[in-house]
């Protein structure tokens, strides 16, 4: 069901027009609502996003906030998408691509992933365990030859749906200092053995990038295929994410990419692209732009060209382990005890519904996503230019849209 709002303006005659017109074709088409930007080369943090109308009212009112927040955040450039019953009903892009430059952000312009890359890794494990890869209760040890912890115990019963779910029992964040320095994923992968172990496989949740990308050389050992060909052939093209890619992006000049951003006592000063976390494919290396977030939304809620499939969307949705998460990954949320872990996502009990998320961070880019199967409704955020916008905007939205439906059920519900 569908829901809208009227608003008032004191527009001369042929503007109202305009608008009534505009509004009925949106009604009938059910399409996508694309937020124009106009850039205002007299402010560094970039174009205020104009004003539409969106179908839904929360959708309205969190648009009003996004505005207001992109505004006063001096974000540099941002996009965000939201989803719902099957349909992308908005999209909104914001600034420019570099500080101080005078290209826009629109809905195809590229930023990097980071974390949020670990979704697709999940439901990539899913499809080729469908279709006889692999299980993901297969052993590490019998797809990657020589593989070796500190502990024996570990070595040998740690499996594929251990790495993807965080229960390695390794201490958390294992070698994310080699990662950092650009070291090749194989070597780091060698030097495991050194790490301590502070529980068996399946028993304790701690945050892994390393062993977590170990799907990219099982994947391609069991398949003969490169893990960024793999998720081109089995997400990206069927899902109709056309800017999407992983690994490595050369040439941001020619490409619709957008520049990484720091912030600085003097406002936000672009960065060097850089190859950072690339080195960990499965857990940090996708690109891809707004519209492709969109596309990945609705098939994560089983909609879409490519649809997953309903098994695959079932078990990303699946807690594994119980998360212990604290306070500041969750402060603009309001108070909930459930968090958990599933295969590359992040299960959170909220409001008396079931939330999918995952952020990511990588120096100069955020990343948000959340999505609720019972709502059927989602939304993505992508920033150039971190700041504390992002880790609002999935939490805010979400708030609005429980506000308004569950106000629409009736008392004896």
């Amino acid at each position: 069901m569908k829901y809208f709002i009227g608003h008032q303006y004191r527009l001369p005659a042929l503007i109202i027009i305009t608008i009534v017109v505009a509004a009925a074709v949106i009604l009938f088409t059910r399409g996508t609502k694309s937020i124009e930007v106009q850039p205002d080369l007299q402010q560094d943090h970039g174009a205020a996003i104009t004003d539409t109308i969106p179908d839904l009212q929360p959708v309205r009112e969190f648009s009003e906030f996004m505005t207001q927040e992109l505004d006063s955040s001096h974000t540099v450039g941002a996009a965000y998408t939201i989803v719902y019953d099957g349909d992308i009903v908005y999209t909104g892009t914001y600034g420019v691509k570099r500080r101080g430059g005078i290209s826009e952000i629109n809905e195809h312009t590229i930023f990097r992933l980071a974390s949020v890359s670990k979704g697709f890794a999940g439901a990539l494990a899913c499809l080729l365990e469908q279709e006889g890869a692999f299980s993901l209760d297969d052993r590490i040890i019998d797809h990657y030859p020589g593989f070796r912890l500190k502990d024996s115990i570990n070595t040998v019963d740690l499996t594929i749906r251990n790495i993807l779910s965080h229960t390695s029992g390794l201490v958390p964040y294992a070698f994310d200092n080699l990662v950092e320095a650009n070291e090749g994923l194989v070597p780091i992968i060698s030097r495991l053995h050194e790490v301590d172990i502070s529980a068996p496989p399946g028993d304790l949740y701690g945050y892994q990038n390393v062993l977590f990308s170990m799907l990219d050389p099982i994947a391609a050992g069991a398949t003969g295929i490169s893990y960024p060909l793999l998720l081109k052939e089995k997400l990206f093209e069927p899902l109709g994410m056309v800017d999407a890619s992983a690994g490595p992006v050369k040439g941001y000049r020619e490409l619709n990419m957008a520049y990484p951003h720091m912030k600085t006592k003097d406002g936000y000063v672009p960065l060097k692209p850089h190859q950072g976390y690339y080195n960990v494919m499965p857990a940090a290396g996708v690109n891809a732009s707004i519209a492709d977030m969109g596309q990945w939304l609705l098939a994560l809620l089983g909609n879409g060209p490519g649809k997953l499939p309903d098994e695959v969307c079932s078990m990303l949705a699946t807690p594994v382990i119980y998360t212990p998460l604290k306070s500041r990954y969750t402060r603009n949320w309001k108070p909930f005890r459930e968090r958990y872990y599933s295969l590359g996502w992040r299960i959170y009990r909220y409001q008396g519904r079931e939330i999918v998320y995952h952020g990511g961070y990588i120096r100069g880019y955020r990343a948000e996503i959340g999505y609720c199967p019972e709502e059927k409704v989602g939304i993505a955020f992508l920033q150039n230019s971190p700041n504390g916008l992002a880790s609002k905007s999935v939490p805010a939205f979400f708030d609005l849209f429980f506000e308004h439906e569950d106000a629409q059920k009736p008392d004896y519900y």
